[in-house]
């Protein structure tokens, strides 16, 4: 009988990074296209910019670096962080939103820590909490579904309405941001928490005309599509289960204590689960293996940990949304989760 001697890891599939980054493009389009679907191409738009960005942005840091160009941006890591940024800010933001995220996410947390493998903050939720702290208003001007634009927004529309604030009727992103009932909109976490805040229960927000006019439908049916494309991942075997199904079983757990405890003034686990970044969060953002947990036990705690954060936040936070907040909470107790979940060596007691 022969043996054959190999160093770990032991993989029975080997794939380089641009293969692992190709494949998270291809399963982030089910939840794109749906997202373009509701909200306009101007999602699109927003894609090709941060994208472009991001390989700029890239390229000249490691040429003053005095790194290879091509061969790291053709790893393809770079991409996937802008089209992460431009996903999670609003289709019509302004351009310079995308511009001002991707360069702070390319250079300032990836780069400046030595490049992928040593950023200890995932690079597009940094930049889109630094987006979402210093420009609220443009980061929470989420347009109506197309079914409720009073407007007609052709694709020319959209691509000005991002270059200088205006269609080419003159109209702004404020008056587009009215439903076609004279409401304006805004998320379904976001209507529930002004909802709450305002003295409501949770049965009169589902029934009230904001909440109707929020577009929830949309968002469940985004949430659906990352959905479809985190478990294509799962079964082509780019992430592990351990860290999607211990999020969104801790969503489940913790937001379903808080709805017991007091249904008037908690949402449900159905609500949270399939509400905000959910569902990109889960496969997507926490999966990354740069600043995720890296023992067994640890993706665990690190996963529950950052559930916990998001349902707190909702619940009672100032933001309708919490899952990159909890995230980089979680990327900060990383190195003690390891410390105390590594395994033990073969042999030893301790």
């Amino acid at each position: 009988m022969a043996f054959i001697n190999s160093i770990s890891p032991y993989q029975r599939v080997r794939r380089s990074t641009y293969q692992i980054m190709l494949l998270v493009l291809l399963c982030l389009i089910p939840g794109i296209f749906l997202q373009s679907y509701f909200f306009g191409f101007a999602n699109l738009l927003q894609i090709v910019l941060a994208g472009t960005v991001a390989l700029l942005s890239e390229a000249i840091v490691l040429k003053l670096r005095q790194r290879p160009v091509l061969a790291t941006i053709k790893d393809g890591s770079a991409l996937v962080t802008g089209v992460l940024i431009a996903i999670a800010i609003p289709p019509l933001a302004p351009w310079w939103i995308a511009v001002i995220g991707t360069v702070f996410a390319i250079v300032f947390v990836k780069q400046l820590y030595g490049g992928l493998g040593q950023n200890i903050f995932n690079p597009a939720m940094a930049a889109y909490v630094l987006l979402l702290i210093s420009f609220p208003v443009q980061m929470t001007t989420w347009i109506p579904v197309q079914s409720l634009h009073p407007f007609l927004l052709t694709l020319m529309d959209q691509i000005s309405a991002i270059l200088t604030g205006f269609t080419l009727d003159g109209y702004t992103v404020e008056q587009l941001n009215i439903s076609i009932d004279g409401l304006t909109m805004a998320t379904p976490l976001d209507t529930a928490r002004n909802g709450l805040h305002g003295g409501e229960t949770i049965s009169e927000i589902l029934n009230s005309r904001a909440y109707k006019a929020s577009s929830w439908q949309a968002f469940q049916w985004v949430n659906l599509g990352f959905l479809l494309g985190g478990l294509v991942l799962l079964y082509k075997r780019v992430i592990q289960w351990v860290i999607p199904v211990s999020f969104l079983t801790g969503i489940s757990v913790f937001s379903f204590i808080a709805f017991a405890y007091n249904p008037d003034l908690n949402i449900s686990p159905l609500f949270h689960l399939f509400s905000g970044a959910t569902m990109l969060g889960a496969f997507f953002i926490l999966t990354d293996p740069v600043t995720a947990s890296t023992t067994v036990k640890g993706r665990c705690f690190y996963a529950l940990l950052i559930a916990l954060i998001v349902v707190l936040i909702r619940n009672v936070g100032g933001y309708p949304d919490a899952v990159a907040f909890a995230v980089l909470l979680g990327n900060m107790c990383v190195p003690f989760i390891d410390y105390y979940t590594q395994p033990k060596v073969y042999g030893r007691s301790s």
